[in-house]
């Protein structure tokens, strides 16, 4: 065999190596979406580095599972589409479980159970639900709450409910005036609220909705994850985590420290 023929054959074998191992690299990395301005829950910080509870909970997860995750921001209403067309492999941004989503894609157990807020202008009338009737109010686009206002929009009898892709967006709005008022998840409003002057959170709805992480329609990762997110529960990992990101610690019996079965409509 000649040197050239040597040299050829021992590089198209080191090439079709190379390309052999380009799969199980691919399966070492956890492609996460997410929301990038959503602290405490994740946020990316100012060397645009994503941090926050459910960063530190999703980074944990793929640690436990063999893998790097590896975090991409979105705005919120193409994090479902992300997700079903297969360009990432888990959503984390605060997200309710519901039948309606459950029809088009799977959710891991959830982990904290949400509530909502009424953030206002300081001195504001508005002290209530009942207080939004005529009223302009702002949600988050294909959010929670954005559908449970319009859902009830007869008996809140709110004058428009304007749809933001971005909270900075809505914030913005509501302290220029343009809209009176914005409901969202309350720990959001709250964290947001320390860090702007002149807002404040003036009532808190309490709905039961459950937040959880969101992947493909019967992904061949939920299950591993959700045994992830179980055995966090049950060693203490996440409650540690909650504790670092909410500054108190879960209370006894609540999502962050019950091991809980993947959702299905109906039961969640």
């Amino acid at each position: 065999m000649t040197l050239h023929r040597r040299l050829f054959l021992g590089a198209a074998t080191g090439l079709a190596l190379s390309l052999a191992s380009l799969p199980a690299l691919a399966q070492d990395v956890l492609r996460v979406g997410s929301y990038p301005a959503n602290p405490p829950w994740e946020n990316r910080n100012a060397e645009g580095v994503f941090e926050g509870f459910e960063v530190d909970i999703v980074t944990e997860i793929a640690n436990r599972i063999g893998r790097t995750a590896e975090i991409e921001g979105y705005d919120f209403r193409a994090l479902f589409v992300a997700t079903a067309s297969g360009r990432v492999d888990i959503v984390i941004s605060s997200l309710t479980i519901t039948d309606e989503r459950l029809e088009s894609q799977s959710f891991t157990q959830p982990y904290v159970e949400g509530a909502m807020g009424i953030g206002v202008r300081a001195g504001s009338d508005i002290h209530g639900l009942e207080d939004l009737r005529d009223r302009r109010i702002g949600t988050i686009a294909t959010s929670f709450p954005e559908a449970w206002l319009n859902e009830r929009a007869g008996e809140i009898g709110f004058a428009a409910n304007n749809s933001y892709d971005t909270t900075a967006n809505m914030l913005t709005d509501l302290m220029a005036g343009r809209i009176d008022a914005v409901v969202n998840d309350v720990v959001g409003l709250r964290y947001a609220f320390q860090q702007m002057t002149g807002l404040e959170v003036a009532h808190e709805i309490v709905t039961g909705e459950r937040f959880a992480m969101m992947m493909a329609k019967d992904s061949p990762l939920l299950e591993p994850v959700n045994e992830a997110i179980s055995a966090m529960k049950e060693d203490g990992t996440m409650a540690a985590i909650f504790e670092r990101w909410m500054g108190v610690a879960p209370a006894e019996g609540s999502l962050t420290v019950t091991p809980l079965p993947i959702p299905t409509p109906g039961n969640y």
